[in-house]
């Protein structure tokens, strides 16, 4: 467990990362460059496999697709059992970081230390059922961590308030380590106010789709997004 009244290093920048999950799957470069033009720090995609999670969603080629409409980075969530198997052909198709799960069928730590050979940032994903300690072994050699709030596999979920302890548990241990920079993002049932409770635990990467998306004006909801979660910092 993790004491939420100890000190941690605030992170300095809030990232705002749209799914593309909840965007118009008739429309996805559209959707792709409205998420850039709206200030998005990235542009977040989930791939699912069907066995992982019970659902299918993206390939290679809608990361390839996205590369081609906008210049903000690509984070690329591989939900897979076998990440091992793909890892190649996302890099290829454009992804900037590749997020695997801990809990995937693989040598996690070959598989993150593959993804920085190939010049992309590596990442690792826990479900909210994981405990953070499970992460500990690979926490240095990785360049984020994401925390899921809702189990993977379908959007529109409700947050899941118990990811609260585990981001200031994850940003302690990062701050012990001397790895303050260490992005810590949170995915599920992100919005405003929710944003900003795990800011305010140590996240600085805010992952939305059916907020950001569903909004009649992303670009607003994305600063009003960024903008209290940097407050919270600070209160």
């Amino acid at each position: 467990m993790c004491n939420t009244d100890l000190p941690y290093s605030p992170p300095m920048h809030i990232k705002v990362l749209p799914s593309l999950l909840a965007a118009d799957f008739a429309a996805l470069g559209a959707e792709a460059v409205r998420a850039e033009s709206a200030g998005a720090d990235a542009l977040h995609l989930d791939i699912m496999d069907g066995h992982f999670v019970p659902n299918l969603s993206m390939g290679p080629d809608v990361v390839a697709m996205a590369k081609r409409h906008v210049n903000i980075p690509l984070s690329v969530h591989l939900m897979l059992t076998n990440p091992h198997e793909h890892i190649t052909s996302f890099i290829d198709a454009g992804a900037d970081s590749l997020l695997i799960h801990i809990e995937a069928e693989c040598d996690v730590p070959e598989v993150l230390q593959r993804i920085r050979e190939l010049g992309v940032r590596p990442g690792i994903t826990l479900n909210p059922k994981t405990p953070p300690e499970m992460i500990y072994p690979v926490l240095d050699i990785v360049d984020e961590v994401l925390c899921m709030s809702v189990e993977p596999g379908y959007g529109g979920q409700s947050f899941e308030a118990c990811v609260l302890l585990k981001l200031r548990n994850l940003r302690n241990q990062a701050d012990s380590r001397g790895m303050s920079n260490l992005d810590i993002l949170v995915d599920g049932g992100i919005n405003a106010e929710t944003g900003v409770q795990c800011a305010a635990q140590g996240a600085n990467g805010l992952i939305a789709g059916t907020y950001l998306y569903g909004s009649p004006d992303m670009q607003a909801e994305i600063s009003r997004l960024r903008e209290e979660a940097t407050a919270s910092l600070s209160a």
